[in-house]
């Protein structure tokens, strides 16, 4: 046992599998450094780490069981955060149509992004606060690693905590410099460049439906 963390090998292991799998969070932060560059693409990025850290204060601290005590609670901010993907992926959608229809060979640089990338930082914040299956992740998750007696169980999450944030951090950072990269190719391709958003936008009423059809179980 470590601080009252009873098998951090698997909690580290465990976690990158978890961090590694496609949401709406890491796709989100890709796509905003694809098109406003690797520092807009960091903003996000801290706009992540930010709601993670959040709902992982709400796991240790048991605020974030309400949710599984309170199915109307539950379904409110499931629907809503469902609603936001959906208005964000229309939103690229449209911007995907319009580059495809505009004028001009692809030597032409990119669009302007939709509204809402112009705020990276709030829009990953209410991307990654709005899911409430994301709340139930780190209340399942976390209470598996920590030992019940341990007298410090605040030092557990933390150490916990600081887990994931080091692991997202990596990843997304990945995420970022590949972003930077396909710039540099949607810069010189414009039909490229509106495929590319049409498909982040496809993605994100995906996972719009997903969430809206997701359950307490």
């Amino acid at each position: 046992m470590f601080y009252g963390v009873t098998d951090l090998t698997t909690f580290v292991l465990g976690t990158i599998v978890i961090v590694l799998l496609p949401g709406p969070n890491s796709l989100y932060v890709m796509s905003v450094a694809s098109r406003l560059g690797v520092g807009a693409g960091y903003r996000a990025a801290c706009g992540v780490f930010l709601g993670d850290l959040v709902l992982m204060v709400l796991a240790a601290t048991g605020a974030a069981s309400l949710l599984q005590a309170t199915p109307a609670l539950f379904a409110l901010v499931k629907y809503a955060g469902a609603g936001y993907l959906l208005w964000m992926g229309v939103g690229l959608l449209r911007a995907a149509a319009a580059r495809w229809r505009s004028r001009g060979d692809d030597t032409v640089g990119a669009p302007p992004p939709p509204a809402d990338t112009g705020r990276p930082f709030r829009t990953a914040l209410l991307i990654s606060l709005m899911n409430p299956k994301a709340i139930l992740f780190f209340v399942s998750f976390f209470i598996q690693f920590v030992e019940p007696g341990y007298a410090y169980p605040a030092l557990s999450f933390a150490i916990l905590g600081t887990v994931v944030q080091l692991c997202s951090a990596a990843y997304l950072s990945l995420l970022i410099v590949a972003g930077a990269h396909l710039a540099r190719q949607f810069r010189r391709r414009r039909r490229l460049s509106a495929a590319a958003t049409g498909g982040v936008g496809g993605l994100f009423i995906g996972f719009a439906a997903k969430l809206a059809s997701a359950s307490l179980g």
